[in-house]
């Protein structure tokens, strides 16, 4: 799947990109992995870069076959040792690399890379867009299994992206940019503003307060 591997290939390109204008505050900052500043998040999507399948599979049995718990505790030793620059310079060195996740292919590999750095522009409130066929690539692969591994419920709603002609489930619209659906699908709570519906308050996070 060429045309899949490119996409691969560019958004690793425009998130080091990016990465490299963020100031110290915002490489500590949150994201919308609960828990994880950009630090880690980047730690996560660069590990498989440096982690052999053979260190992954002890690193998962140490703890007990749950994959969010190996994923949390290697990200979170990995910023322990690993500065900003160091991390960009992962991410920037592999641009080209193979890695699939199990049983995801390419286009899993693209999910991975799109629905992380979503996680640090929308978390950020920076104005960075993936190209919509790009996130039609991702959504074009969404399983009811996606759903399960994130908790999402959708019941009795209906997800319609305002930038390209797709929709899930029945119900009442939720409407919004693709992106912001796919960050819905994969559980995320998402600033105010973002969706648009009367279920939308389902999927977005409480208004912080004013000091």
């Amino acid at each position: 799947m060429p045309n899949v591997q490119a996409a691969v290939q560019a958004e690793r390109t425009e998130q080091a990109d990016l990465l490299a204008t963020l100031t110290p505050e915002q490489w500590n900052a949150p994201t919308l992995c609960a828990g994880w500043r950009v630090r880690e998040v980047i730690a996560h999507t660069t590990l498989p870069f440096r982690m052999s399948l053979v260190r992954a599979a002890l690193e998962l049995a140490r703890a007990r076959g749950d994959i969010n718990r190996m994923a949390d505790r290697r990200a979170r030793r990995d910023t322990a040792r690993l500065s900003p620059g160091q991390l960009l310079a992962s991410l920037r060195d592999n641009i080209t690399h193979p890695w699939t996740p199990p049983g995801g292919g390419p286009v899993g590999a693209l999910s991975h890379d799109v629905i992380h750095g979503l996680d640090i522009t929308v978390g950020l409130g920076l104005d960075r867009r993936p190209p919509p066929e790009r996130v039609a690539l991702v959504l074009g692969d969404l399983r009811t299994e996606n759903l399960a591994f994130f908790g999402t419920d959708l019941t009795g709603v209906r997800l319609e992206a305002t930038d390209l002609d797709w929709t899930y489930g029945t119900g009442t619209p939720v409407r919004g940019l693709a992106q912001d659906l796919l960050l819905t699908v994969c559980g995320r709570s998402l600033p105010p503003g973002r969706l648009e519906g009367d279920a939308a308050h389902r999927f977005t996070a409480a208004a912080q307060p004013r000091s």
